[in-house]
């Protein structure tokens, strides 16, 4: 069997020895580069031309939607699988949008990264197993441009849990230790409630979240 030759972009070496890890059983798979932030994943990208990109999204220098973009451009028989710890419809949506064939979450099982790398190579699209029905049946009405119902809005287990941690005053630093994450997730992931809800102040999230019954206070 042809070799596939892949690329790993992110910027955690960890991230790259678990991948490395991961695959190292399939002699059929060669993992012929490794980049740390977007921009140098293009770069390597038009050196080295692999079968299949493994893509953080949340890079230094350019994000992997950006990279993602350029990459297809000039390299579209190049297969890009997103590696992310973000589970939010628009990372998907966006990821797809920009040209990518697939959306793998960092916390899979091993199975499920050989998976995503069969179905991308057979041309197809590859959503991990770990989003729900729901979230997927989001995505997919995004892509086709099928227009939600407006007054339905649908917050991730993730963002319900920094809506909560928010309301208990904690601050970024303190949410990304308790859920050990980033305070750059921590972050992003305020950021995105925000524009979600159409709102732009923490008084107006917790408003919003206790009118909804989304949050309790002990």
């Amino acid at each position: 069997m042809e070799k596939l030759n892949i690329l790993i972009a992110d910027d955690h070496e960890v991230i790259h020895n678990g991948i490395r890890d991961i695959l190292r059983s399939h002699k059929n798979y060669a993992i012929v580069g490794n980049a740390y932030d977007g921009e140098e994943a293009i770069e390597k990208a038009l050196e080295l031309k692999p079968d299949i990109i493994f893509m953080d999204i949340s890079m230094p220098k350019l994000n992997g939607i950006e990279a993602t973009k350029i990459i297809v451009k000039n390299l579209p028989a190049t297969k890009i699988l997103a590696l992310t710890q973000h589970e939010e419809n628009e990372y998907i949506v966006q990821i797809l949008k920009a040209g990518g064939n697939g959306y793998l979450l960092k916390n899979s099982k091993k199975e499920e990264f050989i998976e995503a790398i069969e179905k991308v190579m057979q041309n197809n699209r590859y959503l991990s197993n770990q989003l729900s029905e729901l979230m997927i049946n989001n995505v997919i009405d995004q892509i086709s441009g099928k227009k939600p119902n407006e007054d339905e809005i649908h917050l991730t287990r993730r963002e319900i849990e920094i809506i909560q941690k928010i309301a208990d005053d904690k601050s970024n630093l303190q949410i990304a230790d308790e859920l050990h994450l980033s305070v750059r997730t921590v972050e992003t992931h305020r950021r995105n409630l925000m524009q979600k809800l159409k709102i732009n102040s923490v008084v107006a999230l917790l408003k919003y979240a206790t009118q909804n019954n989304i949050i309790t206070f002990e």
